[in-house]
């Protein structure tokens, strides 16, 4: 089981590329970044989290940009794979996204994996033109389109959010597939809608405890078995403690990253904290 980090980036503390560099140095695998264009003042979706409208954390209000930010860890990291929890694909012209994201795959070395969300914000999404009952079906369009895009000489799609005729875009991606991880809620929904268009799934903070994310990895991979698909799903955990028993127990339940959220300090802060995690997860692996 790998071990990742996420940076909720923001104008303040630890810039993106220094973060990015002390993970891959202190020995993480992945490195992610979080998206929101903007946040509306008065909306009427809640927050997962709190219930109202009230947030959680006013870097929301703040995030950079996830393709910049994960475009200047490239040239200070080497290994480290670039990511998002999550991006926000529908908030994006998807012709120019897939060139975006090909072109950090392509700079990168062939390091990049797509984490996406269908958007808890709808009010947000409906300043994009997507209406918050077409999220699902905007997101499997933008990445059909994108795939198209990244593998076709000439690609072209036709759908309901997205449409193009016959185009060149190159760089194509240097992996022969960008994994896509969708962070949602485990739900049965959510679970058919992975094994059907994505590549693994992502839990949300505070998805339950080990034994209920072990409950829904397996009917994951039971739906994901139903679709036909080979091998098994990519499961990556956000937020568990770096706890010996409850991360063996992930492990064996399927999980195959555990991602570890970065404090809100300065660089010195973040750097010595990473340090210790690092030694305890060392710890772990050791016993």
């Amino acid at each position: 089981m790998r071990y990742g980090i996420v940076l909720f980036t923001s104008d303040r503390g630890i810039c993106p590329a220094a973060a990015a560099q002390a993970a891959e140095e202190a020995g993480f695998a992945t490195f992610y970044v979080p998206e929101h264009t903007h946040i509306p003042v008065r909306r009427t979706a809640p927050h997962p989290r709190t219930g109202d409208a009230s947030l959680p954390d006013d870097r929301y209000l703040r995030t950079l940009d996830p393709w910049v930010a994960l475009a200047s860890a490239v040239p200070v990291t080497s290994t480290i794979r670039l990511a998002t929890a999550v991006a926000l694909p529908v908030e994006s012209d998807p012709i120019t996204l897939a060139k975006t994201i090909a072109t950090l795959d392509h700079l990168s070395g062939g390091r990049v994996t797509l984490g996406v969300g269908f958007g808890w914000n709808t009010d947000e999404l409906a300043d994009h033109g997507v209406p918050g009952n077409r999220r699902r079906t905007a997101l499997r369009e933008y990445l059909e389109a994108m795939r198209a895009l990244w593998t076709e000489d000439e690609a072209s799609y036709a759908g309901e959010f997205v449409e193009f005729g016959p185009s060149w875009a190159w760089p194509k991606p240097v992996q022969e597939k960008v994994p896509v991880l969708v962070g949602a809620g485990g739900t049965e929904r959510t679970f058919r809608w992975i094994a059907r268009n994505g590549d693994g799934w992502m839990t949300t903070p505070g998805e339950g405890s080990v034994e209920e994310i072990a409950g829904k990895v397996g009917r994951l991979r039971e739906l994901w078995a139903e679709e036909g698909r080979r091998g098994q799903p990519e499961v990556v955990a956000l937020g568990p403690r770096p706890d010996p028993e409850g991360l063996a127990r992930l492990a064996e339940a399927g999980v195959t990253e555990v991602v570890f959220g970065l404090p809100d300090r300065d660089a010195a802060g973040v750097e010595a904290w990473l340090d210790r995690l690092a030694g305890k997860l060392g710890q772990v692996a050791s016993t």
